[in-house]
């Protein structure tokens, strides 16, 4: 059987510091038997990516990443995009 996927994205709403602040505490507040149920990937606005892949992979989260699509918008909740 497949392992559940749990993932999650914050639309245009954070800028890089909290991004790494956010990836921190999801990190954080798992534990090994969470990690073992599910996949978890956070899928932050593009110009986040770095500053989380940097964290993930330099700290071995356990998490991993994605990217999400380009928005017209200046800011705003709109799903799985940025700013364009």
């Amino acid at each position: 059987m497949r392992k559940p996927l749990i993932a999650g994205n914050w639309k245009m709403n954070l800028n890089h510091l909290e991004a790494i602040a956010v990836t921190q505490k999801l990190s954080y507040s798992l534990d090994d038997k969470d990690y073992d149920a599910v996949d978890v990937v956070v899928l932050p606005p593009f110009t986040d990516i770095r500053s989380v892949q940097t964290l993930i992979d330099g700290d071995r989260l356990r998490l991993s990443y994605g990217a999400q699509d380009l928005s017209p918008e200046v800011s705003g909740a709109f799903t799985g995009d940025i700013s364009g």
